[in-house]
Parts: structure tokens; C-alpha cells; sequence
């Protein structure tokens, strides 16, 4: 494939990007752009490939094959560059449990080489942007799960960077603390900043993402909107048709009574899948789909009628069987 250059409005830019550790390619000549002030999100189950790209994109790993700049730099020769104007937030809280709130942004300002004037300042403003200031002076480790992480969001913000990587920023929070997260990381993108982010939440992906890539064994197998991926994927509508289970029975439906279920659909749905506790019908419309079944005779013990989401593409891509 011939290359392509990075155009003016790439931040990040990647054509046939390979990471290798030893025999293993957990990156398999992958291609994208982030453009300024675009929130670009990587997808997947574990071991796609999603944070060994991330760790690439900044400058920490080195790349195996292809090509990659961000800010139109080459991260093997200007890696320190591109640091400095970068703000990470991994997967784990790297915080230090012995300094306080606001000491944990102080020293980290200093790496930047800021002074403690100007690095005091901007750990107030953050600290207010995160909803923390009530606790600036307490010590880190008796904080919620949901403070650190705004924390460890504040103290990416410090060196006001261009682009923010976050790699599965709101793992293991409640609902008010990832909500809450994502309000953060939105105001972040109005002013401007580029984020560039890993998840297993869909709905997180479906909030936060302009763009995003779905990864699976290493290589990227679609890209897109949230939505412009559902509408290519699947359908706009799930049935979901559940059955009265019996011993000896798959799916809720007994074996010899699959292929007449399959019948009394025919037609009526674009795809049909089978899991061991319902059937779900993908189709344009689930109430039209569910009125017809019952005109020909099917008897589900519960209907359930819903709009396709991004897990529903994530799963047709990457399948059902668990990757550990």
C-alpha cells in the first residue's frame, strides 16, 4: 500500500503501525488518524492491541514497522517532545498514597518544569475542575475510587497538553462517578483538546467518541461513528424472544423445535442469533417483527424490543467467546 502522509489536521497519524514483542504481533499494521479536538476511541476485547497502540502513541514503546507521528513528530527521535505536550491517564491510579490532594499535583508539575507558582495555580484550577477542592489537603489513599481518578485526570491536565490518553479511564467506577467522568472529559474536548481514549465500556465509547476503531487480534476491522457503525453492522432494531426453559433445551428452545422457530421467522429478520438464554432477531422494526411472529404462531415467554447498540457491533466483530 503506498504511503500516505499525514495531512495539517492529524495530531496522530499511523499507516501500517506495528508493535512486536518477540514472535508475538500484538499490532498488526493498523491505520488511522486523529484529527485536532476529535475525542478517538479504541475498542476491543483484551488482547487486541488497544494499549500497546496507546503506549506507542505516547512515545514510551517503540514502534516495530510502519508509520507513526504525533504533532507531525516521529516519537523514536522526538519522543520528549511529544511527552511534554501530552497528558496520560493509565489504567492504573500511579498516585502517591504519601502526599496530599494537592502535593500530588505539585511535584508532578515539576516534572514539567513549571514553577511552584505557576504549577500552585494551575493545581487550584484543576482541583476546582475536577470537584475536588474540599479535598486538596487530605491524603490520597482514604479517597474513593472515583476521587482518585479525577485526580489522576487533574494531574494529566497539569502541563495543559494538546492531546489526553486515557486508557480505560473509568474501569471499575460507579455509575455517578463514570457520569460524572465523562462531564469532565466533554468540557475537556469544548476547549479544545484532542482525547484519545481505550474503553470496554459501550456506552462510554457511544458518549465520549466522534470516531472510533475496533480492534480484534491485533488488527483494526472497522472504523467509524458510533452510529455510522451500527447503522453498517446491524440492524436498527433487537428483538429479544425468550422461551420457557427445559432440561435439555438450547438457547431456551428445545433442540427439535429450533428449526420450526427458524420457519415462523422466515423473512421476518435480516439476522437471526441463538445464545443459550434467548434468540435475538435483528431487524428494522421489533414491533412489526414481534406482531408478525405471533400471527404465525410463535409464543415466546417474554418479548423485549430495544435499539441496537455499539455492544451489538463489538459483539458481531469480535464474537461471543470470552478472551482472557
Amino acid at each position: 500500500m503506498p504511503e500516505i502522509p499525514p495531512t495539517q489536521d492529524s495530531v496522530i497519524h499511523a499507516r501500517g503501525l506495528t508493535k512486536c514483542f518477540g514472535a508475538m504481533t500484538a499490532v498488526d499494521g493498523v491505520d488511522f488518524d486523529v484529527a485536532p479536538g476529535e475525542a478517538f476511541g479504541f475498542l476491543g476485547p483484551n488482547g487486541a492491541g488497544k494499549t500497546s497502540t496507546m503506549r506507542m502513541i505516547g512515545a514510551v514503546s517503540p514502534v516495530s514497522a510502519g508509520t507513526l507521528t504525533v504533532f507531525g513528530l516521529d516519537p523514536a527521535r522526538q519522543g520528549a517532545r511529544i511527552r511534554a505536550r501530552l497528558g496520560v491517564v493509565p489504567q492504573a491510579d500511579t498516585l502517591d498514597n504519601e502526599l496530599t490532594v494537592m502535593e500530588n499535583l505539585l511535584i508532578y508539575g515539576r516534572y514539567f518544569g513549571l514553577p511552584w507558582n505557576e504549577s500552585r495555580r494551575r493545581a487550584k484550577e484543576l482541583l476546582e475542575f475536577v470537584q475536588l477542592t474540599d479535598r486538596s489537603n487530605d491524603q490520597v489513599e482514604p479517597l474513593s475510587g472515583g476521587m482518585k481518578r479525577r485526580l489522576v485526570i487533574a494531574r494529566a491536565l497539569i502541563n495543559e497538553p494538546a492531546l489526553l490518553l486515557l486508557d480505560e479511564p473509568t474501569t471499575g467506577l460507579d455509575p455517578q462517578a463514570r457520569h460524572l467522568l465523562w462531564d469532565r472529559l466533554y468540557r475537556l474536548k469544548q476547549r479544545g483538546v484532542t482525547l484519545c481514549l481505550t474503553t470496554h465500556y459501550m456506552d462510554e465509547a457511544e458518549q465520549l467518541c466522534d470516531r472510533l476503531v475496533v480492534m480484534d487480534k491485533a488488527k483494526i476491522v472497522a472504523e467509524g461513528s458510533p452510529r455510522q457503525l451500527i447503522e453498517q453492522y446491524v440492524t436498527r432494531e433487537v428483538l429479544e424472544l425468550r422461551f420457557n426453559r427445559d432440561e435439555g433445551e438450547v438457547g431456551g428452545i428445545a433442540a427439535d423445535d429450533s428449526a420450526h422457530i427458524d420457519h415462523q421467522l422466515d423473512g421476518l429478520a435480516e439476522r437471526i442469533e441463538q445464545l443459550p438464554d434467548r434468540l435475538l432477531v435483528y431487524t428494522a422494526d421489533g414491533d412489526a417483527t414481534a406482531a408478525a411472529a405471533f400471527e404465525r404462531g410463535l409464543r415466546p415467554a417474554s418479548i423485549l424490543v430495544r435499539r441496537s447498540t455499539l455492544e451489538d457491533v463489538f459483539l458481531r466483530l469480535t464474537g461471543r467467546s470470552l478472551v482472557e
